[in-house]
């Protein structure tokens, strides 16, 4: 078990108008590289049916947003009753949070770090469940149990983890979750990036919140729908004690109507999803075995829409490649700013063919000296 560690902050993916003001770049002209957002972005057939339906924004959402919530149902293969809309997955990680108000909370590391700001802000602890480069960032349970000491009330995963691309697989989630119901601890699981996992039917952890009355699931369409405009999350849990606090916790329409009608609509977008999927498992496989010929980096296996990397040359760090990026118009992102992680590691989304060869240029050109 490691204690919380304090890194420099580093460019966000949606620091693009930071960005633009610093190197004089356009940010239309930015590829961004570290937002995690799905390249194909909208689909047209969104565009067009949200297009005839804006004159919702002229009403108030349900308050009980009934038809939202059995839109995320059904593409989730869960029950209605489960669901818990938000104002985006941040929302509802504060909202989860505040509600337990964890004396102690294990965190799964290197994190996001908006999950140890929000325990420390409800005046609890936090301690991490430090994942291991040797081992490829994989989860093990053992490990992770032997992390849950005896003030532990809450352990917080993110799965597929950022930044490294981990997957916490549903046989090892539902033993976690049987020693962790043992112990009276909540799992909120952040999925995030589980819609593009390619085994994610059997990779969630969905199917267990009818099982498990202390799990919370988070998801959200800013990566996998395109759409972190819109500020859409869902939580999913079988607790209905725990769902109906959240609900009451909220303020009245915390889902905008717009949001509201787009949610029904993407979440049967079918045509883009499966498009979504087959780009993904393509560019993954792809980029991960020419990373792997590189000399000078290793990067790590991954089971979401990005890959995480370690630069081995001396003197090389991820500083140095965000600049040789950036001004060729490309935004990587340098994870020392995560537990854990220091100067010389990076992440990257995939994006389009295209973009992901320009960048894999860049990377060889940089592991060459030629920057």
């Amino acid at each position: 078990m490691e204690t919380k560690m304090n890194n420099a902050n580093h460019f966000h993916g949606s620091d693009l108008e930071t960005i633009e003001r610093q190197y004089g770049i356009p940010k239309e002209k930015i590829v961004s590289f570290s937002a995690n957002v799905n390249p194909l972005g909208l689909s047209a057939w969104l565009k067009e049916e949200l297009a005839k339906r804006l004159d919702v924004i002229a009403a108030y959402p349900d308050r009980d947003y009934t038809r939202l919530r059995e839109a995320v149902g059904a593409y989730c293969h869960t029950p209605a009753s489960h669901i818990v809309p938000g104002n985006g997955t941040t929302e509802l990680i504060s909202l989860t949070i505040r509600l337990r108000r964890p004396v102690h909370a294990v965190i799964q590391g290197p994190a996001y770090s908006e999950y140890e700001r929000e325990v420390t802000a409800c005046g609890g602890s936090c301690s991490y469940y430090r994942l291991e480069e040797d081992e490829d960032f994989i989860p093990h349970t053992d490990k992770l149990l032997a992390c849950l000491t005896d003030d532990t009330d809450m352990l917080i995963l993110c799965n597929p983890n950022n930044p490294t691309a981990s997957l916490i697989r549903a046989e090892q989630m539902r033993h976690i979750l049987e020693a962790c119901r043992n112990r009276n601890i909540l799992v909120m699981v952040d999925e995030t990036y589980m819609e593009f996992a390619p085994d994610c039917p059997t990779a969630t952890a969905v199917p267990l919140t009818g099982h498990f009355d202390n799990l919370v699931i988070l998801r959200g369409v800013s990566k996998f729908f395109a759409a972190p405009g819109l500020r859409l999350g869902y939580a999913v849990t079988g607790n209905a004690a725990l769902a109906k606090s959240m609900v009451q916790s909220q303020n009245p329409w915390t889902v905008s109507s717009l949001a509201d009608t787009a949610g029904q609509l993407l979440f049967a977008d079918h045509a883009q999803i499966q498009k979504t999927r087959s780009l993904m498992e393509t560019e993954r496989e792809r980029i991960g075995q020419i990373l792997s010929a590189m000399p000078g980096l290793r990067a790590y296996p991954s089971y979401a829409n990005f890959i995480l990397v370690h630069l081995l040359q001396d003197g090389r760090t991820a500083d140095d490649l965000f600049e040789m990026a950036i001004r060729r118009g490309m935004m990587i992102r340098n994870c020392a700013s995560f537990p854990f992680l220091d100067n010389t590691w990076l992440r990257f989304c995939f994006m389009s063919p295209a973009d992901n060869d320009r960048l894999l240029d860049c990377i060889r050109e940089f592991l060459a000296g030629n920057n």
